[in-house]
């Protein structure tokens, strides 16, 4: 796993985690607000707003990608 700095062309999309450096925790994103450099965070349970360059993207190995892969039920396979 690797962290990444969010460039200025890259998107944070809600319900995606990403790294928090100052508690250094993964958490999850809410909002993502380039024109006001800020990101809404959920962590521990608190809703946290802080910079953009506060926060890391986080890459994945594929061999990270494969071990992280659920099946789904046949439920869903329609």
């Amino acid at each position: 796993m690797k962290f990444n700095n969010i460039e200025d062309s890259d998107i944070v999309s809600p319900g995606e985690y990403v790294f928090y450096e100052p508690r250094q925790e993964v958490v999850l994103c809410g909002a993502f607000n380039r024109k006001e450099n800020f990101i809404k965070v959920l962590c521990r349970g608190q809703l946290v707003e802080d910079e953009i360059s506060k926060f890391k993207k986080i890459q994945l190995t594929v061999k990270e990608k494969h071990q992280r892969r659920i099946s789904r039920c046949k439920g869903c396979s329609g």
